[in-house]
This record gives structure tokens, sequence and C-alpha cells, in this order.
């Protein structure tokens, strides 16, 4: 079963380029059929794992709206700037009357029913008006400063990698993008990253009748091997022992028919099963992409951005529930290269803007309201015809990653370099 969704022409060359390119940045060591553990194949350090992880640790999910997610469509200013954006999208802005959630600057696309209890009990918000430090509106060049979120450096070491790199002994399975076998550039970096489409494929290809002898082998062959695919094949061999009982049972462990059909349902299956199995994994990357919508939006009670959000949260209320007891310690945010423009185009689409909305789900988060300085959508106060940018996404990030990881909130030079963060509070 495909974890993506089909993708609609968007008429935007560097989009194709952007899903090639991350190709070109993979530098990984094969550690199963179907999976990929990127380890030492990205500078020369060699670092020592110890595997277990942190029982019960918190864990971070990045879901990326790959595809430029126009967050003036799901999160929706009220009053006189809903007066301003419906002048420039007449047949496609979401009516102020049907907006959900009781904030009174913002509501919610109702196609997000589905989380309304979330944003009712505080642990579901939004911040608004984020975006790179200067607007971006390619799709490949934006994708990539974002996930690397180092702002004039060449060198190809993402923010998830860095993160993780802190930890001298951190483990594969630590980070782990699932739904594909490419790492995103978040990923890619000298610390160790796994990647699948599920995570039965975390398992060393069958190797016959006498399975143990043959690992035993491959273990002994690469035992001493100091070059760097020594390294990265000792980490993937290890990973697969890690993850043995997790694989070995994935028949039971992914609730697959507790989700609604699409294009989010196995990753997220495939997801809770990986955290209810508690190996230490701390930052989880998904994709859902299919968000680049020049045609076509829709209204409110149907059409692509309906059905793309409504998709969205059936299945991460799923998530939330097949989590179980697990819940407590999971964060979900999102993240979009960049928003769309405030005026609707003639094929009943927005083109690539600037400012967006980014959404924070589950633990931890300060929810029921949109968090952040607000630009407003008088003339004077757009960018260059896009919604500006008031908060850093890094600054967002950063505010969710060492809340839930307390260990290191005096590490933001290091993740995060050269950010001055704002105080966004949305998360308690």
């Amino acid at each position: 079963m495909t974890t993506e969704s089909p993708t609609r022409a968007c008429g935007c060359p560097d989009f194709s380029r952007a899903r090639l390119s991350r190709r070109r940045f993979l530098g990984t060591t094969a550690a199963g059929a179907g999976a990929l553990v990127g380890a030492q194949l990205v500078g020369d350090a060699y670092l020592q794992v110890a595997y277990g992880g942190t029982p019960g640790g918190n864990v971070v999910v990045v879901l990326s709206l790959r595809g430029g997610a126009d967050g003036l469509s799901i999160v929706v200013p009220r009053g006189a700037d809903h007066d301003r954006l419906a002048s420039y999208r007449p047949n496609i802005v979401v009516p102020e009357r049907t907006l959900l959630g009781a904030d009174q600057r913002f509501g919610l696309h109702p196609a997000l029913g589905a989380l309304l209890p979330m944003w009712n009990a505080g642990s579901f918000g939004a911040v608004h008006a984020v975006g790179l430090p200067a607007p971006n509106r390619s799709h490949f060049e934006a994708m990539e400063e974002m996930e690397d979120a180092d702002p004039g450096s060449t060198a190809r070491v993402g923010w998830i990698n860095r993160m993780i790199g802190l930890d001298p002994a951190a483990a594969p399975q630590d980070a782990v993008t699932l739904g594909s076998t490419l790492l995103p550039t978040s990923m890619i970096g000298p610390a160790p990253a796994l990647s699948a489409y599920q995570v039965s494929d975390f398992a060393v290809p069958d190797l016959g009748a006498r399975q143990a002898v043959r690992r035993g082998s491959l273990d002994t062959m690469w035992q001493q091997d100091q070059s760097a695919l020594g390294d990265g094949l000792r980490l993937a061999l290890a990973s697969t022992t890690a993850l043995a009982p997790l694989v070995d049972d994935a028949a039971n462990a992914v609730h697959l028919g507790a989700y609604p059909e699409g294009p989010l349902a196995q990753v997220l299956a495939n997801t809770a099963a990986l955290i209810r199995a508690d190996v230490g994994t701390r930052v989880v990357a998904v994709d859902y992409g299919d968000w680049d919508m020049h045609e076509g939006v829709g209204g409110v009670d149907g059409g692509w951005m309906h059905d793309h959000l409504a998709h969205f949260a059936a299945a991460l209320k799923a998530f939330f529930a097949d989590l179980g007891p697990a819940a407590s310690r999971v964060t979900v945010v999102t993240i979009s290269e960049f928003g769309r423009r405030l005026e609707e185009n003639g094929d009943g689409g927005v083109d690539h803007g600037y400012g967006n909305a980014m959404l924070l789900l589950g633990a931890g988060v300060a929810g029921g309201k949109v968090h952040g300085a607000w630009p407003g959508l008088a003339d004077a106060d757009l960018e260059d015809g896009d919604l500006a940018m008031r908060q850093d996404y890094r600054s967002v990030l950063w505010e969710v990653m060492s809340h839930r990881f307390p260990a290191i909130s005096g590490s933001r030079a290091r993740l995060f370099p050269g950010l001055a963060p704002e105080d966004v509070g949305a998360m308690t």
C-alpha cells in the first residue's frame, strides 16, 4: 500500500526537481529490504551507539505538508481581516460563519472538525504568520532551506540530525522517517537515522534456513572494518536487532484498520506502532504532500482543500487514539515550505506566497488558540502581496523541541545557528 497521495500537475517545474533532489543528498547504507540507515557516510566521525534509548521518553512527530499549504485557508482570520481576505478571494474564501474554535482572532477550516475536541481540550493549537527569514517561493530552495535550518551554511546537515547529534550515545532508531526510504534533508548528516516505508522493513532480508548462522557471519565480517561502510553496516545490523521484536509483531502492532482510508493511514499506523514499542525513538518525520493548489481549491463543502484537511484531521484523531497511553508523551508539529498568495488566481487556486500557519497537537501544547504576532492583511501590512512573516518557523520548532527535550535547552546555537528566537508561547 502506498503512503503517498496521487499528485496533481501543479505547473511548478521546481517542485518535481525538489522531489528528485532528495536522492542527491541521500548518504545512507542499506539496513534491509526497503529500509535504510543514514550513518557515517556524511562526515568521518564514528559515534559508538548505545541501544535502548530512554523508555517512556518524549517523541516529536514532524509532519511536513509538502507543496506549500495555504495557511489562510486552514487557520482563517476573523473580523476585518476576514473581510479583506474575502475581497481577495471571492470564490474560495472560507466563510466566517463556518469557522470552528473559540479563538476571537481566528477560526479553523470546518473540515478540521474531527480535531475540534482536541482544540477545545487545549491539546491542539496553531501559530500564524510563520516562515523563513526571507521569502523564497521556490519549492526546491524553500524545502532545502527549511530542513537545513542553517541560513548561509553550505553544510548538508539537517536540523533534526544536529539535534540527534547532540547525544553521543544516539542510536539510529532515535530519528526515523516512515513512509519513504529517502531521508529528508532535516535528517541528513553525521548522526545516525533510519528510514523505511513501514516498521516491518527494519529487518535484514531473509537469510534462509540458517538465518542465525548467516547473521552471525555478517556480524563477524564487519566487526573490525573501520571504513565508513563498515561503521554504517554495524549500525544497521545493530538497529535490526533492537527493532526485531517490533518487526516480528508488526502484523499485530500496526492497527491499519483503525485509520481512515487515504495517504496518511499506513504511515501514521506504523508511526504509532513504533512509538508504542518504546525503542528510544525521539523524532519521527512524516510527509503529507499534494498541497500545491494552484487551481481548484474548492469550497467548504468539498474539493481539494476540504478533502485534504478532512483526511488530515480524521487520520490524526485516529493516530492519537491508536497511541493509547503513549499519547501523553507525543507532540505533532506541522511545517510547510511557504504559504500562498493572498489573492486567488483565475483557476480557483492560489500561487506561492510567504507567511503561513503551523499546527501543533498533543502533549505539551498550549492549545485552543492561535499564537504569535499577527501582521494583518491591510495593503500596507503585506509582503509583496503575501501574508508577512512575524515568527521565524525555527522559533516554533525550538520551542517545541526544548520543551519536550529539556536536556537540549542550552544548545539552541548548535541546533538552530544564528536564531534569536521569539517567545511564541505555543508550549506549556
